[in-house]
Order: structure tokens, then sequence, then C-alpha cells
């Protein structure tokens, strides 16, 4: 496989543009962004082609868009694989529950069932693995057809028992940014009770929720121990109603017992 330098070296013969055409046009980009960084001077795009300088992210910018390219291909050249952010940032340990901003390109795609045995009787619990007759790839963003718009990720902090059982450490929440005022009754089970992603200037924070005009109170589950933390409603976020969880159940995930 050719270089990095060399391919965009194809790139731009197969527009027949010269350097000096790169730069003019490198120019014009840094002129529009006011930053003299997206330059790519003709010395420069010549080690960019022929000697593998790793162009800045300003010049890859630039080169991108005068080439047509897509920038998250010609990263892959450079052996930065932005699909792989999600799964590199999940083997590093953050006890603080987080949210993750990473884009849509970060969580790439997934292998998904999509063919089922036309047997399969969805009243009843079943082994689906052995019911799957076809394995292909969908991007994240089309599980569940929701409208991801809408919805954010977070991670629970490897140290964040507030929600267990429910809710266990490390696992990854959905939240439905549409859902932010808090509901103070409606439930009949803990189950049923909304659980709030919380942003507060000392941190985030997910739980059940009582709102008013005096008091925010973030309720934790009984079984983790924790009180109850209360704010004042000024300076309180609601930044969703978490929707989804996905977690381990295995036991020797846990990294500490809640205390």
């Amino acid at each position: 496989m050719d270089e990095p330098g060399q391919r965009l070296k194809q790139a731009r013969e197969r527009l027949n543009l010269r350097y000096r055409d790169v730069e003019e046009a490198s120019n014009q980009i840094a002129n529009r962004r006011n930053n003299d960084e997206f330059v790519i001077a003709l010395s420069r795009l010549s080690d960019i082609e022929n000697k593998g300088t790793v162009p800045s992210i300003f010049r890859l910018y630039s080169l991108c868009t005068i080439y047509r390219l897509d920038l998250n291909e010609v990263l892959e050249w450079y052996g930065v694989d932005l699909s792989a952010q999600a799964k590199d940032a999940a083997s590093i340990e953050i006890k603080g529950t987080h949210p993750i901003r990473f884009g849509a390109q970060a969580y790439g795609e997934v292998q998904m069932p999509l063919s089922l045995d036309p047997g399969l009787d969805l009243r009843k619990t079943t082994f689906l693995s052995r019911m799957i007759q076809r394995w292909g790839k969908l991007p994240m963003s089309l599980l569940g057809g929701t409208d991801v718009k809408h919805l954010r990720f977070a991670f629970v902090g490897s140290e964040d028992w507030s929600m267990y059982p429910i809710i266990r450490p490390e696992s990854l929440i959905l939240i439905d940014e549409t859902r932010r005022k808090v509901v103070n009754s409606g439930w009949t089970n803990e189950f049923d009770r909304p659980i709030y992603f919380v942003e507060h200037r000392t941190g985030y924070y997910l739980g059940w929720c009582i709102s008013n005009e005096k008091h925010f109170i973030l309720l934790p589950h009984p079984a983790s121990l924790y009180p109850p933390k209360v704010f004042v409603p000024a300076e309180v976020d609601v930044v969703g109603q978490v929707t989804g969880v996905a977690m381990h159940l295995d036991q020797t995930k846990r990294t500490s017992n809640p205390s």
C-alpha cells in the first residue's frame, strides 16, 4: 500500500493541480479562516508527498478540502482510526461518571443479526445466538431506529455506585436530552421511576430526582448506601433522562463494593 504522502500526491495529480495551485488554494482557506496555519507552502507540500512529513491538523484539513477527500479516511492513512476511539477509551478507567462526546464516527459499525429464525417466538425468553441466521454490519447510529440527534452517551464511573444495583459502575448509559423536565410522580416501582443524568459544577451525577422551587434533590438507590444530594435548583443542569443502559453482569467486573 502506498504511503500517505504518495496517496495525497496521487489525489493532487488526478485533479491536475500543481504545487502552486495547492498553495494558492490553501491561502484562500487561511484567509477565510483567519488562520495562517492552514497555509501549505510549496516546500512543505513537497516534504509531505516525498519525505513522509506528517501534516498538521490544519494543513491536513486544507489538503482534504482542496482534494475533496474525506478527512476521516485520510486520518486512517496515517494510522488514526476514529472508529476505534470509543473502544480505546473504554480501556482507560476513569473513576468519575462523565459524558461521552465522541462523534458518531467514533462508534463505527457493529456486527448485528440481520436475519432471525422465522420460528422465533418473541413472547418467550430466547437464546438469540441460536436463532440468528445471518450477520451483517450496521452503523451504531441505526440501533433501535432512534433519533440520535437528541441522544447522548455517558459512562458511569468505576467508583460510582449511586444507582446500584439498577445501574452498575462502568455501565454505558443512553440519555434522551429532550426529557429534561423532572417528573416527581407517576411511577409504581423503582424500575419505572425516571433516572436523570445531571451536571453540577462539582461533577456529573445520575439518580432519581425531586425538584421544586427551593430544592433539587438527587436520590441514589438505597442499596448504594449513598446519601441524597441537595442542590440549589439554579446550579443544576438536567442533561436528560436515562433511557438505555449497557452493563456487565459478571461479578469479576466489580472494582470495589458500595460503601
